[in-house]
């Protein structure tokens, strides 16, 4: 491809479509999922507390609030039904998208206590990902958190996401001037991010009991190593 035709080229817009995975499915945000969302949501305010919004104190302020989410132009939300319960219990969206650059973001993240660290989390994650790395070819995928947000850092970590920095006050949320952490995976470092992944999810990870076998970190690093071995010289 020439010079001329790389600066043009526009890589397309995610879709509101569902994704469908093993563990869960995403479906695009709406009011149906409403009475699920309000029912997820409650006695979960701590859950909130990164979010520019939220937590909706009755059930019609968090129908607004899904009003807004998902009706808003370039940022397409899921809502995150998980297959061992059939109910929706968060959302996420890919927003902040950059088509003549290439680069895109997965952000807005709000996951109910019962979704937090299961299988069914990892694996939203990993299909947002893999839609917009694979099936549109985007070559930056950006997390983005603030700097004191342990949880949301040791996330990105833990999905392979380098970080990049810290920009300072950045952003002011409710009231309070965050710090803010960036963080990026690019498309030539997503497969070892993938491969790692669907290993951590694959049936052979799982003891009965529904305890992992391995860590997501061990096995990246499991892959890394045997990647390495194989691209080494030889004596």
């Amino acid at each position: 491809m020439s010079d001329d035709a790389q600066t043009a080229r526009h890589w397309p817009l995610p879709e509101r479509c569902v994704h469908q995975g093993y563990h869960v499915t995403l479906e695009p945000l709406g009011q149906d999922h409403l009475h699920e969302l309000w029912e997820a949501a409650a006695d979960a305010e701590a859950s909130w507390s990164f979010l520019r919004y939220g937590p909706p104190a009755t059930i019609e302020a968090l129908s607004a609030l899904i009003t807004d989410l998902s009706s808003r132009d370039g940022q397409p939300f899921w809502a995150v039904r998980p297959h061992s319960s059939g109910r929706a219990e968060g959302w996420l969206s890919l927003c902040d998208v950059y088509p003549l650059d290439a680069a895109i973001e997965i952000g807005s993240i709000w996951f109910s206590p019962r979704l937090q660290r299961s299988r069914a989390a990892t694996e939203t994650i990993y299909l947002l990902i893999r839609h917009a790395m694979d099936d549109l070819g985007y070559r930056r995928m950006v997390w983005r958190c603030a700097a004191s947000n342990a949880a949301s850092l040791r996330a990105a970590g833990r999905y392979g996401f380098r970080q990049e920095g810290v920009w300072r006050r950045a952003a002011i949320v409710k009231g309070a001037p965050r710090d803010i952490a960036w963080h990026s995976i690019l498309d030539d470092e997503w497969p070892l991010h993938r491969q790692a992944i669907e290993a951590w999810l694959s049936d052979d990870n799982f003891l009965p009991d529904g305890r992992p076998r391995a860590g997501l970190d061990d096995i990246r690093a499991s892959h890394q190593s045997i990647a390495s071995t194989e691209t080494a010289p030889a004596d």
